[in-house]
């Protein structure tokens, strides 16, 4: 269980406060009433907040279990044979020559267990999408197709212009810059939604933040991930 304390005018104010913050419901948390808060004499002078500690069920996020099982099934995958890497380069160039793109090529290679297709000249990051969402797709359709062709299961990731090193050091970045935030106003701060992919790099980004804790909040596949300072 982690606890954490409340201030406002009156203590539902302050589980008010508690669940926009935490971005949990009532029955989500345990809550003591610490201090009752009064108003004073005339609701002027002498008046004392309501003061109230929060307990929530300690776990780690969904997504680190989710994405841990998914490392191991990858981790089991092989990166497949030249034939395999042949195949999957001259799927992904059939693709882009129905689009059309003119001027892209596609390296491929055998990088860390995947077959690694990079695509080189899309200048106008067309192939990459909002927030690499056509860049995702292709990947989906890839191995798709790569992995109804061989007899094995390999996992094919496609770059574009290395917009996923890019946008990992965006993340981090960015994690970093909100954990130093939540420190600064000893309140939670909740990213934008993020899929489980971009989720899980936060999380590994403040993972060894013996000042911060990380969740993941919503429903679906996006969801923020809320980084709480500890009291």
């Amino acid at each position: 269980m982690k606890y954490f304390e409340f201030e406002a005018k009156t203590a539902d104010a302050a589980i008010q406060d508690a669940c926009r913050q935490l971005e949990l419901t009532r029955d989500q948390m345990d809550i003591e009433v610490l201090e009752p808060g009064t108003a004073g004499i005339f609701g002027l002078v002498g008046g004392r907040k309501a003061k109230i500690k929060v307990g929530i069920e300690e776990a780690a996020p969904a997504d680190e279990y989710e994405d841990a099982r998914e490392d191991a099934r990858e981790d089991r995958r092989e990166d497949g044979s030249e034939d395999d890497l042949e195949f999957a380069a001259d799927a992904l160039e059939t693709i882009l020559g129905l689009i059309p793109m003119e001027g892209v090529s596609v390296h491929a290679e055998h990088r860390d267990g995947t077959i690694a297709l990079n695509i080189d000249g899309d200048k106008s990051g067309l192939l990459i999408g909002r927030k690499g969402k056509t860049l995702d797709s292709l990947q989906f359709i890839l191995n798709k197709i790569v992995n109804k062709k061989v007899e094995g299961k390999v996992h094919v990731v496609v770059d574009s212009e290395n917009y996923r090193q890019r946008r990992y050091d965006s993340l981090v970045q960015m994690g970093m810059r909100m954990g130093d935030k939540a420190k600064q106003i000893r309140k939670p701060v909740a990213t934008n939604l993020l899929n489980a992919h971009d989720r899980r790099i936060i999380h590994m980004t403040l993972r060894d933040d013996d000042q911060l804790d990380t969740k993941s909040r919503g429903e679906g596949l996006l969801k923020k991930v809320i980084i709480i300072p500890k009291k």
